[in-house]
């Protein structure tokens, strides 16, 4: 009875809460036009997307809300204290280009390496935000993780293997975007992220564009 309240009005409920309380995303939503991209500080000083996937830490029903909504989903982990998950979200994420772009074509959700909530893995298994980070051998933030657009029978559920690119550690803004639209365009599948990352910076420069200055 859960699960088919989540997917049938998550987005609905958290629109509720926050019209009703003077929560985080709702004085996100209260931001004027040129400030939109701004992040979010928590209480703890660590800060997120109001656009970020509000979810119930199952896997698996993610995914597919990620899927039915014609989108990418990818996990974010960082940890507090995280000078470089500070500048991901202050300057990778300020940049409106680059927000747009993954806002438009990916659902995160943002998970912490030492957290202790409780969450469901693609397999099913129960256990915390600690140990899926162990289990998916993630050691450093941030790293995002990209999974497939669909899992076929043959496709590993568990680990590492289960995903289809992995961000280790903080990449700067252009290598940062083009990492997410090499994972749109299922770059993965014909090469390596730094073959394709050579062949746009070829492009732009054969088109006179250049990289940009962000």
């Amino acid at each position: 009875m859960v699960r088919n309240l989540k997917r049938l009005s998550r987005r609905e409920m958290l629109t509720a809460i926050a019209t009703g309380a003077a929560g985080l995303i709702g004085a996100q939503m209260a931001y004027a036009a040129p400030e939109r991209y701004k992040p979010v500080q928590l209480e703890n000083g660590q800060y997120t997307q109001s656009w970020f996937l509000n979810s119930f830490l199952e896997l698996p029903d993610d995914f597919e809300e990620a899927k039915s909504n014609g989108k990418r989903f990818a996990i974010l982990w960082e940890q507090d204290g995280c000078p470089y998950c500070r500048e991901t979200h202050l300057t990778n994420l300020a940049i409106p280009e680059i927000s747009d772009y993954i806002r438009s074509n990916f659902d995160i959700l943002q998970l912490d390496i030492w957290g202790g909530r409780d969450i469901v893995d693609f397999d099913g298994r129960g256990m915390t935000e600690k140990t899926l980070a162990k289990r998916n051998q993630v050691r450093f933030t941030p790293t995002i993780q990209f999974f497939p657009d669909a899992f076929s029978s043959a496709t590993p559920l568990v680990g590492k293997k289960a995903e289809v690119a992995r961000m280790p550690g903080y990449f700067r803004p252009f290598h940062f975007l083009t990492m997410f639209e090499y994972v749109s365009a299922r770059g993965y599948q014909h090469a390596p992220f730094h073959t394709y990352l050579g062949k746009k910076v070829s492009g732009l420069k054969t088109t006179g564009k250049g990289i940009p200055k962000w």
